[in-house]
């Protein structure tokens, strides 16, 4: 048994919750945010605990300090702790640091910035091609930038890029002409504006529904018809290219009241219908689009909101409760259907609330278990006994890296480099040469390119020169540092943690033996070179 605010928690514990949650702490007779954070994360715990207690699998023990700041860094952030950011953490006694620090992290600047390339990835996995990529992607993550950093709620957000005009010359213009002003048009050319394209990705992307497999036919393995499809592409069926010859560049129209489609061969028309089967009621001056957007971030359509949890629990976990996280089919059920509907309900009210999803599966217990394997019987992914080990992302390793070497990151992440510059190209090499992995995160091996591009690339090279590298530079001339003190700071720029006794003794005898090479400078650059290129600092752990 575990005892939480003073209730024990059992098999039962899910009753004692619920007695909790209906007087919960009240901010002018409204559930304050913290107390509804806390609350949803012991409902998590509770969840977990009962199915692990059927399983008969005890759960690992807690992270330390210095794991869980640098996966909260990693996850809400996008790259790895400074120096200084660990030491005050480790060093700060109070209980509620590691609350305290998630919400600094959500209020951060980086969470903007993480999160723009979060659902710029998500919404265009492909980054749109070469094309679109240079006109319109830029435009597409400050749009994503403005939305976070005014706390858009999700529903809003996706109802937003949903009906955004498309017969606006004037923005087109802007955009074509290299502008960065915030636009989320290359969603939609990304997909060149095909009813049938749009009407996929919307399905997979917001509801979790892989309906493309019966575009052509009725779906093998699901109960999704043909004429299902093309019913829901049928909301995206006015829009069109006026000159279709100018690719990315041509006019695009939209004709807001027409709500039919026909399938491709059949001689068969199909009027507009939503996946759960019932007909639009349509408005007078409301077009389809819109109408579709009004359904798809109802408060009542559970695939909105359950596929917006399992997307954002399988990035704090490195798998969803739903696996694929976007294949939601009557075979391919949660692992924990009744946490998945208890997130996606108070997800809903807490109004769409990103922030608060964030913070409240953060504070819970289970995301803050180590990744360490401490007992029998964890290794279950689908059970959350401990966390899981995720390989890092293209822009977590670049991130990473230069607030390791002391390296200034880029203000932005946008698509033109100048490759005339060799650290600009250094950054393109890295990034090309971890970027379009498709395995999930949790199954991600480091392929021969990566390795290579870690340890020889022209990043690397100059982070570990003890003339070019800031951080080693600035570390080897401090007077102020012993070599202990020197291979402790490496450790935590790195690694984000300090060495262990046995570690900090093998390294101080090979740096005071001069190192392979004879020379005390180099061997803390082999020191560092060899902490850049390990496992736990390109993983999540």
């Amino acid at each position: 048994m575990k005892r939480a605010g003073g209730k024990l928690i059992t098999t039962f514990g899910l009753l004692v919750l619920v007695s909790l949650a209906e007087s919960p702490a009240m901010a002018g007779g409204k559930e304050a945010p913290a107390a509804a954070a806390a609350r949803v994360a012991a409902l998590i715990d509770a969840r977990l605990a009962e199915v692990a207690e059927r399983a008969g699998v005890s759960a690992a023990p807690p992270a330390d300090d210095a794991e869980f700041l640098r996966r909260a860094y990693l996850d809400l952030g996008g790259r790895i702790p400074a120096v200084s950011e660990v030491r005050d953490f480790l060093r700060d006694p109070a209980p509620d640091k590691r609350r305290r620090k998630i919400d600094m992290l959500l209020n951060g600047p980086r969470y903007v910035s993480h999160f723009a390339q979060f659902w710029r990835q998500v919404l265009l996995p492909d980054n749109g091609g070469d094309e679109l990529g240079r006109f319109y992607l830029q435009a597409f993550e400050n749009w994503l930038q403005e939305r976070l950093r005014d706390d858009t709620p999700y529903n809003v957000m996706v109802w937003d890029l949903l009906n955004v005009p498309l017969d606006n010359g004037d923005k087109q213009e802007r955009v074509r002409r290299f502008t960065n002003d915030p636009s989320p048009l290359a969603f939609y050319q990304a997909r060149q504006v095909a009813p049938e394209n749009l009407a996929a990705s919307t399905a997979r992307i917001f509801l979790g529904v892989r309906i493309e497999c019966a575009q052509c036919h009725n779906h093998p393995f699901d109960v999704w018809k043909q004429e299902q499809f093309w019913g829901f592409a049928a909301f995206f069926a006015g829009i069109e290219r006026r000159s279709p010859d100018q690719g990315v560049f041509g006019r695009i129209d939209e004709i807001f009241d027409r709500r039919e489609i026909g399938i491709p061969g059949t001689g068969k028309v199909v009027q507009a219908t939503y996946l759960d089967g019932s007909a639009p009621r349509w408005r007078f001056r409301v077009g389809s689009r819109q109408t579709l957007a009004d359904w798809i971030t109802s408060a009542d359509n559970r695939y909105f909101s359950r596929m917006a949890v399992n997307r954002f629990w399988a990035h704090l976990f490195g798998r969803g409760l739903v696996e694929p996280i976007d294949d939601f089919t009557t075979s391919n059920l949660a692992s924990q259907p009744a946490l998945l509907d208890d997130l996606a309900r108070e997800f809903v009210a807490q109004g769409f609330d990103l922030k608060f999803l964030l913070r409240a599966i953060m504070t819970s217990q289970a995301y803050q278990r180590t990744s360490r394997k401490t007992g029998a019987g964890r290794d279950d992914p689908a059970l959350f006994a401990r966390m899981s080990v995720k390989a890092l992302t293209a822009e977590q390793v670049l991130a990473s890296l230069h607030q390791a070497t002391g390296q200034q990151l880029p203000a932005s992440s946008g698509s033109v480099q100048n490759l005339g510059d060799p650290a600009e190209s250094a950054r393109a090499d890295l990034l090309e040469a971890f970027e379009g992995e498709t395995q999930p995160v949790t199954e991600r091996p480091m392929t021969v390119l990566q390795a290579l591009a870690m340890m020889n690339g022209g990043f690397t090279a100059r982070a570990v020169d003890s003339d070019r590298g800031r951080l080693l530079s600035a570390v080897l001339t401090d007077p102020a540092m012993q070599t202990s003190d020197r291979i402790d700071t490496l450790y935590l720029a790195t690694l984000s943690r300090f060495p262990t006794s046995a570690e900090r003794q093998r390294l101080l005898g090979y740096v005071q033996r001069d190192g392979a090479g004879h020379d005390a400078k180099q061997a803390l650059g082999d020191v560092f070179w060899a902490l850049l290129n390990s496992t736990e600092f390109v993983t999540n752990h």
